[in-house]
C-alpha cells in the first residue's frame, strides 16, 4: 500500500458526534426536556421547525451505527452524554435508565474493539438549570462537576478518555450573546458570565473526575484560526489582538496558563463588573488537563478600520473591526476552505501552550449531497475537503506539533442545530424518513485512510 504522508505510530482515527444531533428518543426512559427541546420549538429559531425528536434514531439504532463504524474500522468513536437523559432536572437523582443506553453503547463499542471517547456537555443544559439561570448561575457550574462524577461512576471502569466541554465559545456567545443558539438571549454580559461558569464547571468537573480515578482527561474548544487582512498593518494587527482574546485567550489562557490575561478582563469590564469571577476561581479553572480538543473548520480574517461595525452580536465590543467576508470556495455553510489555517492555528497554540497533547475532535464540511440512482454518494467535495485538511495537520505534525488524533465530524449527517437537517455533514448519508444508512465515498476514501495511516502523493 502507497502511503505518501505517513502520520504517526498510534495516531487515533475515528469521528465525532453529539447527543441532541443524533439520539433522538427525547422523551424515553425518563429523559428530561433540554434547552435545544425548548429552542427548537420556539418559531423562527430553527429552520422550517425541525427539532432532535427523532433524529438519527440512534438511541435505537446504535448497534447497527457501531457496525458502521466498525466497517469503517475507526479506531475511536467521540460521542456526547446527554445531561437530562442522566439527570432529567438537573439537579436530582441520576435516572439510572438514561445511563442505561450508554453503558450499552460503551459495550458495543468495546466489543467491536472501537475506543470510547466522552464528551460530558455538548449543549443540551436542561431546562430546568436554564429556569434557574442556566450558565450566568454559578450554581450549574457546581451541578456540572456532580454530573461528571455521576457519569464517571457508572462509566469510568470502561471508558479511559474524557472531555467536560464542547465549544464553550459556542454555548456563551451564540447561546447568551448572539441568541442564534439555545438558550436565546441577548446581553453580552450574560455571555461573559457563561464563559467564567463554563470554565469553572470544567475545573470543577477536571476536580472531581480526578479524584474518581480518571486519569486522561481534557477540553475541546473551537480557537478560531484569526488572522489579519494586511499582515503589515498595525491596525489589522490589533484587530486580531481584540478578536483573538474573545475567541480564544479567555479560554486557552485561564484553562492553560493560570489566569484571564489582563487586556481580556478590560474589555469584558466594558459590559460587566466580573463580581461573578471569585477567588480561587482561576485557580480551580487551571486544574491540570491531559488533552485538548481542537475544533476547525474555517479561518477568520479582521481588519482594522474605523468605521467597521464589528462581528455583530457574537463578537461583543468589536466595533472598528471588519470581520472579511468568506473568499475562494466555500462549503455549504458559507464557511470559507483554507486548509492553511488549521495548520497555522495548530503551530500557534503549539508555542503558546506547549505542554498539552493536541487532538482534531471535530473537522469536516457540509455539502449538498444526493443518493444517486445507483445508491452512490459521490461526495467529491468533502473528500477533498478532508484531504486538505489532514494534508495541514501532517504539515503541522512535521513542524513539532504534538497532534495524535483525528476525529472527523461527523460520523453521520444529523440535526445541524439551528439549521435543522437541512446541511448535511457526515460522511455517512443518512435519509431521515426511512433511517437507512448510506455511506458515501468520503467514508469508503476515509476507511482507506485509517488503513494506511496516511494519505496517497
Amino acid at each position: 500500500m502507497t502511503v505518501g504522508l505517513e502520520f504517526p505510530d498510534g495516531f487515533v482515527w475515528g469521528a465525532a458526534t453529539a447527543a441532541y444531533q443524533i439520539e433522538g428518543a427525547a422523551r424515553d426512559d425518563g429523559r428530561g426536556p433540554s434547552i435545544w427541546d425548548t429552542f427548537s420549538r420556539t418559531p423562527g429559531k430553527v429552520y422550517a421547525g425541525h427539532t432532535g425528536d427523532v433524529a438519527c434514531d440512534h438511541y435505537h439504532r446504535y448497534p447497527d451505527d457501531v457496525g458502521l463504524m466498525a466497517d469503517l474500522d475507526l479506531r475511536a468513536y467521540r460521542f456526547s452524554i446527554s445531561w437530562p437523559r442522566v439527570r432529567p432536572d438537573g439537579t436530582g437523582p441520576v435516572n439510572p435508565r438514561g445511563l442505561d443506553f450508554y453503558d450499552r453503547l460503551v459495550d458495543e463499542l468495546i466489543g467491536r474493539g472501537i475506543d470510547p471517547i466522552v464528551t460530558l456537555y455538548h449543549w443540551d443544559l436542561p431546562q430546568t438549570l436554564e429556569d434557574r439561570g442556566g450558565w450566568t448561575s454559578r450554581d450549574t457550574a457546581y451541578w456540572f462537576a456532580e454530573y461528571a462524577a455521576a457519569v464517571y461512576t457508572r462509566l469510568g471502569d470502561r471508558v479511559s478518555t474524557w472531555t467536560t466541554l464542547n465549544e464553550p465559545w459556542c454555548s456563551a456567545y451564540l447561546g447568551y450573546a448572539s441568541g442564534v443558539h439555545a438558550p436565546g438571549r441577548q446581553d453580552p454580559a450574560d455571555a461573559f458570565a457563561a464563559v467564567h461558569h463554563l470554565l469553572l464547571g470544567h475545573g470543577l468537573a477536571v476536580r472531581a473526575l480526578r479524584a474518581a480515578g480518571a486519569e486522561n482527561i481534557g477540553i475541546t474548544l473551537n480557537p478560531a484560526a484569526v488572522l489579519p487582512a494586511d499582515p503589515e498593518s498595525a491596525a489589522d494587527a490589533e484587530a486580531v489582538r481584540v478578536v483573538d482574546g474573545l475567541a480564544n485567550r479567555i479560554f486557552f489562557d485561564p484553562i492553560l496558563a493560570g489566569g484571564y490575561p489582563p487586556d481580556v478582563l478590560e474589555h469584558m469590564r466594558r459590559f460587566t463588573d466580573l463580581g461573578f469571577i471569585q477567588d480561587g476561581d482561576e485557580k480551580a479553572i487551571a486544574a491540570a488537563i491531559d488533552l485538548l480538543g481542537v475544533n476547525y473548520y474555517s479561518p477568520t480574517y479582521v481588519a482594522g478600520r474605523p468605521d467597521a461595525p464589528g462581528g455583530g452580536l457574537a463578537h461583543p465590543g468589536t466595533e472598528g473591526i471588519l470581520f472579511l467576508p468568506p473568499a475562494g470556495p466555500l462549503t455549504e455553510m458559507g464557511w470559507q476552505i483554507e486548509p492553511a489555517g488549521l495548520t497555522a492555528l495548530l503551530e500557534r497554540i503549539g508555542r503558546d501552550y506547549p505542554t498539552t497533547p493536541l487532538y482534531i475532535t471535530e473537522n469536516g464540511a457540509a455539502f449538498d449531497d444526493k443518493v444517486g440512482p445507483d445508491g452512490q454518494v459521490a461526495d467529491a467535495d468533502r473528500i477533498a475537503y478532508l484531504d486538505g485538511h489532514l494534508r495541514a495537520v501532517h504539515t503541522a505534525i512535521q513542524r513539532g506539533v504534538d497532534v495524535r488524533g483525528y476525529l472527523v465530524w461527523s460520523l453521520m449527517d444529523n440535526f445541524e442545530w439551528a439549521e435543522g437537517y437541512r446541511k448535511r455533514f457526515g460522511i455517512i448519508h443518512v435519509d431521515y424518513q426511512t433511517q437507512r444508512r448510506t455511506l458515501k465515498d468520503s467514508a469508503l476514501w476515509y476507511r482507506e485512510v485509517v488503513a494506511r495511516n496516511g494519505l496517497t502523493s
